[in-house]
């Protein structure tokens, strides 16, 4: 769900001051707004601001470019088209259909509406999207003629509105398919952790390349991978394309500079301190395979284990991993079972480490039996986590 961006007083129409001057906002996983706030200032952001579930900011399209190409954690980058008051639909349609859309993309471009709303008294969302698709498609027609088709599954243009009590904010996405969508995963496994979400915990973690990582539960491989393409310096967008290559505002030579900019800084590939486990060999052949989509399959050492018996691959280093959480009552009871023996695993073979366990089992630190000396609370779509962070060390660590 957007989130407004912090509150500001906003001309009736969002037009850059300069070109330096565009509104943004970026979305992200619940929890890692810190996370993206860091990145957006080192892509060039200007006047960043945190919102729940995303980060305010303006910048010219270069910042743009950089945050969809470069950015690890956020979701989506949102351009920011104007922000009104509002009481009835009426009032949205017209709004929406003051804006010269004919300026912002082509009428063959096919589009899509997102509506997504907070405290709004408007009954029905489906039908405020539908009011919003027609003023498009309308100004469209009594501007040119024409007006573009919907395409709900792999639209040219995203639209999103966000409505409040008594305001609403018009989007343009320039990102299209969501960020966390690499363009590399083959293969997932069950409930499979998004892409943002598991690099926002990398950072969190403390996690920096050159640093021993190991992920003794790796599934898929999702850690491994993200962690992988940070130490290369591999842009995570580098295999995809964007939204705002279908906008009258795309700027080819800009993007094509940035774009090379960004490609030039990769490291050659070469093995690294990545390490990753897996009790089940079916999971394992996953990671390999996703591994191997991005050329990186010599990259990350990858080994067939019971988390129980591994013993650390390094003196040192940070564990990160997202363990299974059950929904049913078996799982939870095989897991109960689980987590003292885990606890002790970790004392015993990796004094000197750090762990971090990303979790929506929040019974883990006490079956655990280990102090977390930090608590995140992260969001893995609507399901509320936890990130627990534990210093190991010999001895006695039960509380």
């Amino acid at each position: 769900m957007l989130s407004p961006v912090s509150r500001q007083a906003a001309p009736a129409l969002d037009q850059p001051r300069s070109k330096c001057s565009l509104r943004f906002f970026a979305t992200c996983p619940r929890g890692l707004e810190p996370v993206l706030a860091d990145e957006l200032s080192r892509f060039g952001a200007q006047e960043v601001r945190a919102a729940e579930a995303g980060i305010g900011f303006v910048g010219d399209w270069r910042v743009c470019y950089r945050a969809n190409l470069e950015s690890c954690s956020a979701s989506r980058v949102l351009w920011r088209l104007g922000e009104w008051d509002y009481k009835q639909e009426q009032d949205i349609y017209r709004r929406v259909a003051a804006l010269s859309w004919r300026d912002l993309f082509d009428s063959h471009r096919t589009i899509r509406v997102n509506v997504s709303a907070i405290g709004s008294p408007l009954r029905s969302l489906d039908f405020i999207t539908l009011r919003i698709k027609d003023a498009v498609c309308d100004r469209f027609r009594a501007d040119t003629g024409l007006r573009p088709s919907v395409d709900t599954t792999e639209p040219d243009v995203r639209i999103h509105a966000f409505l409040e009590a008594g305001r609403f904010t018009i989007y343009l996405d320039t990102s299209g398919e969501a960020l966390f969508k690499r363009g590399w995963r083959q293969t997932q496994g069950e409930a499979p952790l998004r892409e943002n979400l598991a690099a926002g915990i990398l950072a969190l973690a403390g996690w920096r390349p050159g640093l021993p990582l190991l992920d003794p539960m790796c599934g898929s491989g999702t850690f491994l991978a993200e962690a992988a393409l940070m130490a290369l310096r591999i842009p995570p967008g580098a295999s995809r394309s964007f939204g705002f290559e279908k906008l009258r505002s795309f700027d080819a030579r800009l993007w094509e500079s940035v774009r090379a900019r960004a490609l030039g800084q990769r490291a050659p590939v070469h093995a690294l301190p990545i390490f990753g486990a897996d009790l089940y060999g079916e999971q394992l052949k996953l990671a390999r395979t996703n591994l191997a989509a991005l050329g990186l399959q010599d990259v990350v050492s990858l080994k067939q284990a019971n988390i129980l018996e591994l013993p650390a691959p390094a003196q040192a280093g940070i564990i990160v991993t997202n363990p299974p959480y059950g929904v049913r009552v078996g799982d939870q009871e095989e897991l109960g079972k689980l987590y003292p023996k885990l606890g002790d695993a970790l004392k015993a073979k990796y004094a000197g480490w750090s762990a971090w366990i990303f979790t929506g089992d929040l019974r883990l630190p006490k079956l655990i039996g280990l102090k977390p000396a930090r608590r995140i609370p992260l969001y893995n779509g609507a399901l509320e986590c936890r990130l627990y962070g534990f210093e190991l060390v010999a001895g006695s660590m039960r509380h």
